[in-house]
């Protein structure tokens, strides 16, 4: 699943999920976007904790860090 569908789903803004995150806005943008293709594991994680993420959903977003 992607990261906006999962932001969506748990009813968070971009700047709420950031927020959450420790993120900038622009960051949870781009991400989304995938104009950052090669997240760090560490902002993937922080990202799925920020979302509360179970885990099988959890699997999937670090799946997607090549």
């Amino acid at each position: 699943m992607r990261l906006r569908e999962l932001r969506a789903a748990a009813g968070l803004t971009q700047e709420e999920l950031a927020a959450r995150a420790g993120l900038s806005p622009n960051a949870v943008g781009a991400l989304e976007r995938g104009q950052r293709r090669r997240p760090y594991p560490h902002t993937v994680r922080t990202l799925a904790d920020a979302l509360d993420l179970g885990e099988s959903e959890r699997a999937s977003l670090l799946a997607a860090v090549p």
